[in-house]
């Protein structure tokens, strides 16, 4: 059973979210938090595997909440959030905080559950459009380094393809298809370049190819 928390300044907004999740039989809403404060406090009680947050609420906002919760969450906490916002601004500072996905609240209700179980089970979860956003941000960032970045010798040469390719946004079976392999091959490659380079998910890969100078717009 998923145990989620759920975190928004708004009554109707928790209640119908805990509606919807509380519908399917593996997800269970163990809380509701109305600002960042009690969601931080929450998740130290109640050790989630998610939590639904908001963005803008009072005291502490989603972003500080979703910061302190990743930076002490040794039991493996992860964050959705869940906004009607979609600025680049927003989805930048999210993802760098540590969010798991991002989520519009104009998304179909039917997506919610699924995204719970998507960031639950460890993978990262960005609509299309946040993600075009995403990445529109971050070629626009001046980058840090010239010439080619030194962690690239870490990886071998079908990781700098794969890793290419999670970084303009395709999917471990996009990338399959690509350059005809398996999946299961590509989630390896995944994984081992999350090791070696010692990043928590492919959100900080795609952040990392892009501020380094590894893949250019365009390229």
């Amino acid at each position: 059973m998923l145990r989620v928390v759920i975190a928004d300044d708004e009554a109707l907004v928790r209640a119908g979210f805990r509606m919807i999740l509380e519908s399917q039989a593996d997800i269970a809403v163990v809380g509701e938090a109305a600002d960042g404060r009690e969601a931080i406090e929450l998740v130290g009680e109640l050790a989630p595997d998610v939590v639904l947050m908001d963005i803008r609420m009072p005291r502490v906002d989603g972003l500080a909440a979703t910061r302190e919760i990743v930076a002490g969450a040794a039991m493996g906490v992860r964050v959705l959030i869940l906004t009607t916002f979609d600025l680049d601004e927003y989805v930048y500072e999210a993802l760098k905080a540590g969010a798991s996905g991002f989520l519009l609240k104009t998304a179909p209700p039917a997506e919610l559950a699924a995204a719970v179980r998507v960031v639950a089970g460890g993978d990262v979860l960005l609509s299309p459009t946040i993600t075009r956003q995403l990445i529109q941000d971050l070629v626009g960032r001046p980058r840090r380094e010239t010439g080619a970045p030194d962690w690239l010798a870490q990886l071998t040469e079908r990781e700098r393809d794969v890793l290419r390719e999670v970084a303009r946004g395709l999917s471990n079976r996009e990338i399959a298809e690509l350059l005809v392999v398996s999946e299961s091959t590509v989630k390896t490659h995944v994984n081992r370049i999350l090791s070696k380079l010692d990043l928590r998910d492919r959100v900080q890969a795609v952040v990392l190819a892009y501020e380094s100078g590894f893949l250019a717009p365009g390229g």
